[in-house]
């Protein structure tokens, strides 16, 4: 039976009202999750491996290039941020952005570690109590790092001293869609 002939049986019984009410709950148990999913990717690392020394403190510490898949219906803009969950000290930051236009597919390498970029994009200040990107540096053993980029319903309005948890204050309510790229790292 395929799919669609099976869904039908199954709401068979309810009436109109009982469907709606089905399908509002399922839209909106997607919206409380964070909304619908997108890929992201970078061409110079997979999803899991190592992030090449490049984008690190053992290399030219430049921004890796991103790119992602379509966002939902809606998206009035992007933000996006890069941790590492294995620091010593707790979570640390590694990169804070918003406001990235809505017909961006793609975050080049190596962006200018400037308050705004060229296409409206705002950056943030990370852990290293700096704006833009600062790369993988672990003091020792493998880190892991999250790339995680959403989709907003809107514009964001915050100053360049803005934090990962200030920006995350900030977009509560306004996620549209989420994806996320982890890649490790572990000094030479």
């Amino acid at each position: 039976m395929r799919c669609r002939e099976a869904l039908e049986e199954t709401m068979a019984p309810f009436g109109v009202g009982m469907r709606l009410a089905i399908a509002v709950g399922l839209a909106a148990l997607l919206i409380g999750a964070g909304g619908a999913k997108m890929e992201l990717k970078s061409q110079s690392f997979q999803a899991g491996e190592m992030i090449p020394a490049k984008y690190t403190c053992d290399g030219q510490d430049i921004s890796p290039p991103l790119s992602w898949s379509d966002p939902p219906a809606g998206t009035s803009g992007f933000a996006l941020i890069s941790d590492d969950p294995d620091a010593p000290v707790g979570t640390w930051v590694h990169w804070v952005m918003w406001n990235i236009p809505a017909g961006a597919r793609a975050l080049d390498e190596n962006l200018p570690k400037t308050a705004s970029l060229p296409n409206g994009a705002k950056q943030g200040t990370t852990d290293f109590r700096r704006i833009g990107y600062g790369g993988p540096c672990p003091p020792s053993g493998t880190h892991r790092y999250f790339f995680k980029l959403y989709a907003l319903d809107t514009a964001l309005d915050l100053p360049t001293s803005a934090t990962k948890k200030d920006l995350e204050k900030a977009i509560q309510g306004h996620i549209l869609g989420q994806a996320e790229l982890m890649g490790t790292y572990r000094r030479r």
